[in-house]
């Protein structure tokens, strides 16, 4: 917006460099340009101010489709003025000498008609298909539908604008009818998880059949090891019963073995020592045998001697004597 200072009869207008003046005397153009500053008269002069910057209109679209489902577009619409001269004198930038603001909405007026214009563009776009075919299709298909319709229309450059681009930020059908759109897609996707769900579980449980089978073989394989041990322990049980059965034979037998071999000698020993004594007479034998029981006696605390025994002695002694006499001489 232009800033003007009023002195009295004179007034000082200061301009940006985004907008275009155009200074008017008798209803002629007098002074024109971007950025301007210039003194003028209010009394005698007309000024009209244009944008230059490129402007940003929304675009909403309303429309039916070919099978009469309510659908709605939004994007926006990009423009400038092309050229300034034109577009002052069709539509009305004049602003006023004291406040500088437009007396009018002139930039309303343009956005209007590039409003009006989109809409029809799209509305007969929505017209050709059906609702389905147009959410498929997406946005970029009507977006170069408006935009060819905006850059050719007569309407716009007759009036001295052009249109740069053209964007969609949107399609979409009623609330109700997108909802019913999206079950068959709900429903497949909730399907595709459901059956992967249930593959998971079966994967599972064949995992887990897998893994009791093993537990099973396992325990199948320890039993049969453990009846083969217990049969192997059995048999070196039995094998060492039998060795000890026989070493303990062979030990009876050798020392059966020994004790006749003892005994024997021991009888041939005793044998040769009756041997010995076989011809000696029984006074002679009383007579060792007593050495030798005195012998193996450590001391004598009593002796009884019976009247019987002392005559016994005598009369072996007077059997005996002549003969110890003999054999003394």
């Amino acid at each position: 917006m232009a800033a003007i200072r009023n002195f009295g009869f004179a007034a000082l207008l200061r301009s940006e460099a985004s907008s275009y003046v155009i200074r008017y005397r008798s209803g002629r153009p007098v002074r024109a340009g971007r950025g301007l500053a210039f003194w003028f008269r209010p009394q005698r002069a007309s000024i009209a101010e244009l944008p230059m910057d490129d402007r940003d209109t929304a675009l909403f679209v309303r429309g039916r489709s070919k099978d009469f489902q309510e659908v709605a577009v939004q994007g926006r619409i990009s423009w400038r003025v092309a050229d300034p001269q034109r577009l002052a004198e069709r539509v009305d930038f004049t602003i006023g000498l004291f406040t500088g603001e437009h007396k009018g909405e002139p930039v309303d007026q343009i956005e209007s008609r590039f409003g009006g214009l989109a809409h029809q563009a799209a509305a007969q776009y929505l017209m050709e298909r059906p609702v389905r075919e147009l959410l498929d299709a997406g946005l970029e298909p009507l977006r170069q539908r408006i935009q060819a319709a905006l850059v050719d229309a007569p309407a716009l450059s007759d009036i001295g604008v052009e249109t740069i681009t053209v964007r969609l930020s949107s399609i979409a059908p009623s609330s109700e009818l997108e909802r019913a759109l999206q079950t068959p897609t709900f429903e497949a996707v909730q399907q595709k998880a459901d059956e992967a769900m249930f593959e998971r579980r079966a994967l599972a449980v064949d995992k887990e059949r897998a893994i009791a089978e093993n537990e099973l073989a396992n325990k199948v394989e320890l039993a049969r090891r453990e009846k083969q041990l217990i049969a192997e322990e059995a048999d070196n049980a039995r094998a060492r019963a039998v060795a000890a059965a026989e070493a303990g034979q062979v030990a009876a037998d050798a020392e059966a073995e020994r004790i006749r071999s003892v005994e024997s000698a021991r009888a041939e020993a005793e044998q040769g020592h009756m041997a010995v004594y076989r011809d000696v007479p029984g006074e002679v034998l009383l007579g060792l045998a007593a050495r030798d029981f005195a012998t193996k006696l450590e001391s004598i605390n009593e002796l009884n001697v019976t009247p019987d025994l002392i005559a016994s002695l005598i009369g072996e002694f007077r059997k005996g004597a002549p003969a110890l006499l003999v054999d003394a001489r």
